[in-house]
């Protein structure tokens, strides 16, 4: 155990710090506005997306200015590692989504797989709109579909193993307070 504690603070100690807390801050500012003016008038559910989308959401609800259901659900690809394998419905929601606004709530749309299962999942269920809100879109060419955005995005970032603010490194450092790149990775 304390080897992996070892690890950890050097993983951290090496990374770079591509977004300071005061940024990550000020851009869950920015889409809490834009995500209150569309939905404000509405009865929407939020999904929180475990574990990742964690963080976020927990800094986006109060934020939000109207009434608004919120709920989680649990799919993975990455299971603690550092490369994506197969969709894993750990919890699936269980909430009437008939009719509903359905926001998706979750830490950064890599590649898109997930998110976009999770979307198509909420549709099938009636939801009659489905939005995706990530904190981080990481730029590169492997998205799911070549048009795959989310509807809210608080921050661009390079293409790098991210981890902090929500994302992971190996399970570790979803509490590190910025948006950091693993050395090397």
């Amino acid at each position: 155990m304390t080897d992996t504690v070892a690890e950890m603070n050097q993983v951290l100690a090496e990374a770079n710090c591509l977004v300071t807390e005061q940024e990550v801050h000020a851009a869950i500012d920015r889409m809490a506005s834009a995500i209150t003016d569309h939905l404000k008038d509405r009865n929407p559910l939020l999904f929180c997306v475990m574990n990742g989308g964690l963080i976020l959401t927990g800094q986006l609800l109060p934020k939000l200015r109207f009434p608004v259901q919120a709920e989680y659900l649990h799919a993975t690809r990455y299971r603690q590692e550092t490369t994506g394998g197969l969709l894993e419905w750990k919890l699936r929601p269980d909430a009437n989504m008939q009719g509903r606004s359905v926001l998706i709530v979750d830490d950064i749309l890599d590649e898109g797989t997930t998110l976009d299962a999770i979307a198509d999942y909420c549709r099938a269920q009636g939801a009659e709109e489905v939005l995706t809100a990530v904190l981080v879109d990481k730029q590169h060419d492997r998205k799911a579909r070549p048009d795959l955005k989310a509807d809210y995005t608080g921050l661009e970032v390079e293409d790098r193993f991210l981890f902090g603010f929500g994302m992971d490194y190996k399970g570790y450092w979803r509490n590190a307070p910025g948006i950091y790149a693993v050395k090397g990775l």
